[in-house]
């Protein structure tokens, strides 16, 4: 899987960067057809600072996308995490449901 973070209006620190790096690997133990993963750290000062991570995963055919907001960046990139890993569970249910149709229509068949 290739990682790529990107931080946008501030430079990011190397723990930071491989905090976010070994976050995004552990999404591996639960689906392993993860091709590339994006991650993008947002400082922004609107009324007070907001630290955003969007974390994009490109599957198969599919891009599942997650974003975090905090006041620290740690906390976002764990937000952003958990709430990829929920649409990467509900994507792998789903391709497995599929190839259960079409086993049972190939034995419907014989």
């Amino acid at each position: 899987m290739n990682i790529k973070v990107t931080s946008r209006h501030f430079k990011a620190h190397e723990t930071l960067n491989e905090y976010a790096m070994n976050a995004v690997e552990t999404l591996m133990r639960y689906y392993d057809g993860i091709t590339r993963a994006d991650v993008v750290l947002v400082f922004e000062k609107v009324h007070k600072s907001t630290k955003v991570a969007e974390i994009s995963l490109k599957v198969y055919k599919e891009v599942l996308t997650g974003v975090g907001e905090s006041e620290e960046f740690e906390k976002s990139i764990d937000i952003a995490v958990q709430k990829v890993r929920a649409r990467l569970t509900k994507y792998k249910a789903k391709i497995r449901e599929k190839d259960r149709i079409q086993v049972r229509r190939v034995r419907a068949k014989e």
